[in-house]
């Protein structure tokens, strides 16, 4: 069993033909991710028509500018975490955007403690404030996706309870910084990932991506840790279905 814990199948052109793919290549479940209103509605329509997919419901720092009141009729018992949320100052240096994403970050940690669910952060070229946001929300956990930031901030996260999840970027040629990180995660707290349509692992880059290339990534990762694929497969699932737990094994259909 082969779990892609982040994608976005509401961003595909056809996800039914894409999950059936998946199916074929060995993924068993995966967890499609929100990041703004019209898309957790999406997420939440994929989960109840495919077995073995889950939803989130929450704002992605690039939406944060965006009204936020309708997380308030959120049905939380219909998803199994929070976000994605976070900050992200790759591309952004206006101060007042940037206080909009602390905001909607710290609303949706909050939201992530009163539901008791986990949080799916997107962090980027922030460092500093995402620190001081978990550390804020300390008792909240979740998973650090798509991780490409410092070591530094990976084991912050780590020493709070959160996961670490990898995707395809470790693939790639000059993603020498995700490899360290990849290689000093405790093995008890990995998650593989696609983010898919982005970000699509070697041998597939620059193709739109797909939830089974989560395979490619996890061949990748169990060979860098010197693992077999079916340790790495097994572990990566235990670990989603222990931070998800609203996630349920028997929801998949073989």
């Amino acid at each position: 069993m082969l779990i892609d814990s982040h994608t976005h199948l509401s961003f595909l052109d056809d996800p039914f033909d894409k999950w059936r793919a998946a199916r074929a290549n060995g993924v068993s479940g995966a967890l499609t991710i929100a990041v703004d209103e019209k898309s957790a509605a999406a997420c939440q329509r994929l989960a109840s028509e495919i077995d073995g997919v889950w939803a989130t419901a929450g704002v992605h720092p690039d939406a944060a500018d965006q009204p936020l009141t309708w997380l308030d009729d959120v049905d939380w018992n219909a998803v199994v975490a929070v976000g994605e949320t976070g900050l992200d100052y790759f591309h952004e240096d206006s101060p007042q955007l940037r206080a909009r994403q602390h905001t909607a970050f710290d609303a949706q940690l909050t939201i992530a403690r009163e539901q008791d669910l986990p949080v799916v952060i997107h962090t980027r070229s922030a460092d500093a404030d995402t620190r001081s946001m978990l550390a804020k929300h300390a008792g909240v956990t979740g998973v650090l996706h798509c991780f490409t930031e410092s070591w530094e901030l990976a084991k912050f996260g780590l020493d709070l309870g959160y996961y670490v999840s990898i995707s395809g970027i470790v693939t790639f040629k000059n993603a020498d910084n995700v490899r360290e990180v990849a290689r000093q995660i405790p093995l008890d707290r990995l998650l593989v990932e696609t983010d898919a349509p982005y970000l699509a692992p070697v041998p597939h880059r620059g193709k739109p991506n797909e939830p089974a290339w989560v395979a490619d990534t996890a061949r990748y990762l169990a060979d860098f840790r010197g693992l077999d694929f079916e340790e790495l497969a097994a572990l990566t699932t235990d670990n989603f279905f222990r931070l998800f737990a609203r996630a349920d094994r028997g929801e998949i259909r073989q």
